[in-house]
């Protein structure tokens, strides 16, 4: 199994898959190599990548919302859901509200928030899921959901994520870009998801290789077998693989591809 992270490691930074990741990954799936997804994106906002890489032909699968989901490609339906519960979440929002810090969440309609921010609209912009600013966040929030996110400048996020840490260690929490600021339910994470997934399929942990750059695949990295960075990866992280290759501008996926499985 090759366990790809999408932005920032398979994606170029314009949101593309290239060519030649494309071509090697079409090629390590023909022999038989399972290619997953796993994001912190929702699962609509993976789809079309999963689409351009065939996972359904080749019966795989796509790990979203930063492990909360699961999803079978041959049949488009989740096999695997956690969500954070409507008092979570609320109590999230009162943390962000004592920290001043943005949070957003999602729902049917799509991103839910209260406020603006120029990070709001990079998960906007990234996601391609509608945004509904509301005046209150907790009346809009009636039930549970897979995940929120809390948002601010990357120096000060680093702050409020230790805060958050020693005051909740009933959630899983996770850095997915700078100044997103992942949470998840308790026991929620890549490797968990990955695990489940595994089992599910019969491979070995040994068996896997996952490829990622940020702190939200930091668990992935560590249970895979092969665990592997690509170059851009965060500076602080870059000694806790087993292996680094290009970046995600130079085909870094692909030279994985070709030096550990085609050849």
């Amino acid at each position: 199994m090759l366990v790809l992270d999408l932005d920032d490691t398979l994606l170029t930074d314009d949101h593309r898959i290239s060519d030649r990741n494309r071509e090697m990954l079409i090629q390590a799936q023909e022999r038989g190599v399972k290619v997953v997804l796993a994001s912190g994106r929702p699962t609509p906002a993976m789809i079309p990548f999963a689409d351009e890489l065939e996972l359904e032909r080749f019966g795989s699968y796509i790990i979203s919302f930063n492990g909360a989901v699961i999803t079978d490609m041959s049949s488009r339906q989740p096999i695997f859901e956690r969500s954070l519960t409507k008092e979570e979440i609320h109590s999230l929002h009162d943390f962000s509200l004592k920290h001043r810090v943005h949070i957003i969440t999602y729902s049917k309609k799509g991103i839910v928030t209260e406020s603006q921010s120029e990070y709001i609209d990079v998960e906007k912009n990234l996601t391609g899921l509608p945004l509904l600013q509301v005046p209150s966040f907790k009346a809009e929030v009636t039930g549970a959901a897979v995940k929120c996110i809390l948002l601010d400048d990357p120096d000060r996020l680093k702050r409020i994520e230790q805060i958050l840490k020693q005051e909740r260690q009933d959630l899983s929490v996770a850095t997915s870009k700078p100044f997103f600021l992942e949470v998840m339910p308790q026991g929620i994470d890549k490797a968990a998801s990955i695990d489940v997934l595994a089992q599910r399929l019969g491979i070995n942990q040994h068996q896997i290789i996952a490829v990622g750059n940020a702190g939200n695949d930091l668990s992935m990295i560590e249970y895979a077998g092969l665990g592997v960075w690509v170059d851009n990866v965060t500076p602080e992280l870059r000694d806790r693989a087993d292996y680094i290759v290009a970046s995600n501008m130079d085909d870094g996926v692909a030279e994985v591809v070709e030096r550990f499985l085609l050849n």
